[in-house]
């Protein structure tokens, strides 16, 4: 016989779900609670963060407003760290993808040369890549990160140009910021839009920023997880599809961006960092693999790898935790290739979901000079959904 609910389990199911709402964290539903139809199956959080042990943190810089005083503001930008394992150094199989490489990752040299990532990954703005790097390395020094007396490391800082809304060459990114979003990464629901290096980053000719996802799958006789993260800033809004749905093309004339653009402006410019993790038991050049699927995802919201857009995605594995030896060694369990196009699946579902998730948590944002970034307009897009039939 079936046991009804106490009132007390009652109380945890309803606590559980009420604290992993976009709502408890402060911010407006996701692309999914808005009825937009996606593929695949998400983890708990749908983030990142469900990939154990992965952890996330956010410094946000929002301050001033109108006129741009180099040095002063506005300031609209942020950082945002990911680390694979949380405060714990035992470097994670890694490899890397450029779309198209007008764009910054460090580090990712020898990621590729010796296959693993050794820290964790920051996304910031264009011109803060230098301070946050440095950063990382203090922080090591900080919390007592290597052991050794003598080590050498090569932190992976990641971009996106957020210039049009923020004082980007008013430098206001600081170690401390670096700091911030390294000590407070959590596990569990994060934040999304314009928060950390998404905050002040535009998309498809929206607002846009910070997004994540996930996608649970079946390979054999286990169930693994992929997590997505995105710092999106990217696309031409003519481009803008969700669900199949020519959103950019119907909202051509609607909430344009406000701004004054260089001459050498064109619609699409832009960038976007998508990191992936996955505790499936993938070696680097699997990897390798995953990260290239990204694109698919990218494309299918309306990304083109524009020629001055900075496309670079990093894909990493939580198993097989202390594969990283000097001296001893090690057995690994690997995946066949012939078993990995879930993954495969799955990385291009959550980032296409991310993307979306960045946009409709991001908030409509004036920055410098006035230049306005329009958040999406969930209501019209919920309408033209039900118009080209995607949801009733």
């Amino acid at each position: 016989m079936t046991r009804p609910y106490s009132g007390l389990t009652c109380l945890v199911v309803l606590l559980l779900v009420t604290l992993t709402h976009p709502s408890a964290l402060g911010q407006k539903p996701r692309a999914r609670d808005l009825g937009i139809p996606f593929y695949g199956t998400p983890g708990k959080f749908n983030a990142i963060t469900d990939v154990r042990g992965v952890t996330v943190g956010y410094s946000t810089l929002i301050t001033g407003q109108g006129k741009n005083v180099r040095g002063k503001g506005p300031v609209r930008t942020g950082v945002t760290a990911i680390l694979p394992r949380g405060k714990t150094n035992d470097p994670v199989f890694a490899n890397w993808y450029a779309l198209n490489g007008n764009g910054e990752m460090t580090g990712t040299t020898w990621i590729t040369e010796s296959g693993f990532l050794e820290g964790p990954i920051m996304i910031t703005n264009t011109n803060s890549v230098g301070v946050v790097r440095d950063a990382v390395l203090k922080w090591y020094v900080k919390t007592g990160w290597y052991k050794e007396d003598f080590w050498y490391t090569y932190p992976v800082v990641a971009e996106t140009y957020d210039g049009f809304l923020n004082d980007i060459y008013g430098f206001h990114v600081r170690e401390t910021h670096a700091f911030e979003a390294l000590d407070g990464a959590t596990t569990g629901p994060i934040r999304e839009g314009n928060v950390g290096g998404g905050t002040g980053m535009m998309c498809l000719g929206f607002k846009g920023g910070t997004g994540t996802a996930s996608r649970q799958v079946k390979v054999g006789d286990s169930t693994y997880t992929v997590g997505v993260l995105v710092q999106a800033n990217f696309g031409a809004k003519r481009n803008l599809t969700i669900a199949g749905v020519p959103v950019g093309q119907e909202l051509k004339d609607t909430l344009n961006t406000v701004f004054k653009a260089p001459p050498s402006y064109q619609p699409g410019d832009g960038s976007i960092i998508v990191i992936v993790a996955t505790d499936a038991p993938v070696l680097p050049h699997q990897l390798k693999r995953i990260a290239a699927r990204v694109p698919l995802g990218v494309g299918i919201v309306g990304g083109r790898g524009e020629n001055s857009s900075g496309d670079i995605f990093l894909a990493f594995s939580t198993a097989n935790p202390g594969a990283f030896q000097r001296s001893r060694f090690v057995k690994l369990t690997g995946l066949p290739n012939d078993q990995i196009n879930p993954l495969f699946e799955a990385t291009v579902q959550a980032t296409e979901e991310a993307i979306l998730n960045a946009m409709t948590a991001a908030e409509t944002m004036e920055g410098i000079n006035n230049n306005k970034a329009y958040a999406l307009p969930t209501q019209s897009v919920v309408n033209l959904l039900r118009k080209y039939k995607r949801i009733k």
